[in-house]
């Protein structure tokens, strides 16, 4: 709980990238065919815990830097191939920013002590990342959102049995709403018959809530499906045509009167 009430009095506070790393492009007004500057949104947080630090930054809702203060750096987790800021001091930052966290939590607990603890149950989705094909490597994605106080405890098991390697967790991203998403990955490779489950564990939920994924063989289309189809259509075009005879033969009739 501590690390939440301390998130949320922090992260309404939230600072803009430095102006060495921005990613509005100027361009010239007074070109009529140019686009208007696109406007980001950065969210910047900043919690601690006795127990716990965090120290990241998301970029219109996507996780892009966070400080790692158990390696003693900066991690950046936008994909290489895309041109992003760096991040100049901003882990000598965090950890400044983290010593006054903790040295100033007891206030905050004492000043909030009559302010209720939010607590939102998590929901989550279980669902391969790629196209599953027998016999192939794919990552099965467990994306667990909607949750408060962050975070949450994700376990993987297969065929009932946990798995203890593959898997891989990230680090709570807070949204607009107050509530967070992490995701879960774990690798395997497509096999007929294995049953995987992703559980997710949160003080908000009475027992863990369990999402499973087996892989689904498509079945062929039957053997009588295409004559039945073409037997219908070609009853149907019948009929029309009975109906078209009749037609013109009574119109037929009419014209040349009675014999």
């Amino acid at each position: 709980m501590e690390l939440l009430l301390l998130l949320l009095c922090v992260s309404a506070a939230a600072e803009r990238l430095p102006s060495s790393s921005s990613l509005v492009t100027r361009r010239d007004r007074s070109d009529p065919f140019l686009l208007p500057p696109v406007q980001h949104e950065d969210l910047e947080v900043v919690a601690c815990s006795p127990a716990n630090e965090m120290d990241m930054m998301a970029l219109d809702g996507e996780h892009v830097w966070h400080a790692d203060f158990i390696q003693g750096k900066g991690v950046v987790t936008m994909p290489h191939f895309l041109v992003h800021p760096d991040f100049p001091g901003f882990y000598e930052r965090a950890e400044k920013r983290e010593k006054f966290c903790k040295d100033n939590l007891k206030t905050l607990r004492l000043e909030m002590k009559d302010i209720p603890d939010p607590l939102d149950p998590p929901s989550s989705l279980l669902y391969p990342a790629h196209h599953a094909v027998l016999g192939e490597k794919n990552v099965l994605v467990c994306h667990v959102s909607g949750f408060c106080p962050a975070p949450v405890q994700v376990s993987w098991m297969k065929n009932g049995q946990e798995v203890t390697s593959g898997s891989s967790l990230t680090i709570p991203l807070p949204s607009r709403t107050s509530s967070f998403t992490q995701i879960s990955r774990l690798d395997f490779i497509v096999q007929f018959g294995d049953v995987y489950s992703c559980s997710v564990d949160h003080q908000a939920l009475r027992k863990p809530l369990t999402r499973t994924w087996e892989f689904q063989v498509e079945a062929p289309p039957g053997p009588g499906d295409g004559p039945a189809v073409l037997c219908a259509v070609g009853v149907m075009v019948g009929l029309l045509g009975a109906a078209t005879g009749a037609f013109f033969m009574v119109k037929g009739m009419q014209l040349i009167g009675p014999s």
